[in-house]
């Protein structure tokens, strides 16, 4: 369970694309910086004006980059089956697997926000997008260029629905924004399933039959360069565990006070 957007094919080798993982793990260092500023700012009394300006688009541009790969990924994945006699079959019962248990975090993320934040608590971030994603990718993963025009209405729609609100919770998780809702973290299927489409689109653009196709210099022995490679193949478990370390750093550093988020 190494990385938010690739499905690991287990027992059998597995060609990795170094661009795809060193993007990621530059998106989870932008996601670390934000959300260090976002503890200064929740826990430490410091108005850092997060959610207006360059940081708006500083935390909009690293959710982005992290959800087109995971269409990009799923590309990947299933293009390489076409490789691997009667994976194709079990495919599916993957995504689904793996969609199931990322949005398991998801939930778990929600509960412990719950308990620590209450208010503004995580009903549906990140990872229950990415989990669902995963499984209501596979059947576009065939279309490749519809996926463009689809991800774009998606979007589209997306952006539309923000400009009201509804009377009722149940469809928060598609975009219907109900009345006085209030979240930290919040990526509804329109429009953000638009950027999977999207990154499918491209995945099936650039990496055809699980092959590049253009022509790139492999920068991943260079140091920098594989750092954050590392990063982005083990970008899961770094989502799950940086908050905590984060916030533990700033209390003993005593820039925080624990009791500002234990009620």
């Amino acid at each position: 369970m190494h990385d938010m957007g690739s499905i690991s094919m287990n027992k059998h080798p597995e060609k990795r694309f170094w661009e795809i993982d060193f993007l990621r793990g530059l998106a989870i260092i932008m996601m670390a910086v934000f959300h260090l500023l976002y503890d200064l700012t929740y826990f430490g009394g410091y108005n850092l004006h997060l959610h207006s300006g360059f940081w708006l688009y500083f935390a909009r541009a690293t959710a982005t980059i992290f959800i087109f790969l995971v269409g990009v990924s799923l590309t990947l994945s299933f293009s390489r089956s076409d490789k691997i006699q009667n994976l194709r079959k079990k495919l599916y019962l993957k995504y689904l697997k793996r969609g199931l248990r990322i949005f398991s975090w998801g939930l778990i993320i929600t509960l412990m926000t719950w308990i620590f934040l209450r208010e503004g608590f995580v009903l549906f971030g990140i990872l229950h997008l990415i989990g669902i994603s995963i499984v209501l990718a596979y059947p576009f993963l065939k279309l490749r260029y519809w996926n463009l025009l689809l991800g774009i209405a998606f979007i589209a729609l997306g952006i539309h629905l923000k400009n009201f609100t509804f009377g009722f919770p149940w469809l928060v998780w598609l975009g219907f924004v109900p009345d006085h809702f209030y979240t930290v973290d919040y990526f509804p299927i329109f429009p953000w399933f638009g950027v999977v489409l999207i990154g499918i689109f491209f995945g099936n653009l650039l990496y055809p039959d699980y092959t590049r196709k253009f022509n790139l210099y492999d920068l991943s022995n260079f140091n920098f360069i594989g750092l954050f490679c590392f990063l982005g193949k083990h970008s899961l478990i770094i989502y799950l565990i940086h908050q905590p370390i984060l916030i533990i750093l700033l209390y003993l550093l005593g820039i925080v006070d624990i009791d500002l988020f234990i009620h």
